[in-house]
């Protein structure tokens, strides 16, 4: 199936919004601990390995997306993780918690957490729905 542009446009934005979200975070690991910390989710001996682990995932799956072969898997992961992301985000609202930086970006281009952040990874969530079915069906559909 012939992929439209706004299709190919979505994959080339979440490649690079995953890409740039890891180098963000990877220039200051430590700065992104303190981010993951205000969360209030994980005991502080878990916090250097989930940031590690949660940036690592990210720049995986900006590589993945660069590769056609692997773009399918890396959209299928790419659910769960805005599903991650929005509880975090949700909780952290819920309980009232005043983040001065979401973490997003890691710790260099630092945006509050408000309700408006969780609708934008509510939207986010939709593109990766989107860009699921768009690659799901260029490869059940490749001569259409």
């Amino acid at each position: 199936m012939n992929r439209s542009f706004f299709s190919r446009l979505v994959h080339v934005f979440f490649a690079l919004l995953m890409l740039v979200s890891a180098g963000g975070k990877l220039l200051d690991m430590p700065g992104f601990y303190q981010v993951v910390q205000t969360y209030q989710m994980l005991p502080g001996l878990l916090i250097p390995a989930a940031s590690w682990a949660l940036t690592l995932f990210e720049l995986a799956l900006g590589f993945m997306l660069l590769f056609s072969s692997s773009a399918v898997v890396a959209a299928v992961l790419l659910v769960p993780l805005h599903l991650f992301y929005l509880a975090g985000l949700g909780q952290a609202l819920f309980r009232g918690l005043a983040l001065k930086n979401c973490g997003c970006f890691g710790v260099f281009w630092a945006r509050p957490l408000t309700p408006y952040s969780l609708l934008e990874d509510v939207f986010l969530l939709c593109l990766t729905l989107y860009l699921l079915r768009s690659l799901t069906l260029a490869r059940s559909h490749p001569d259409v």
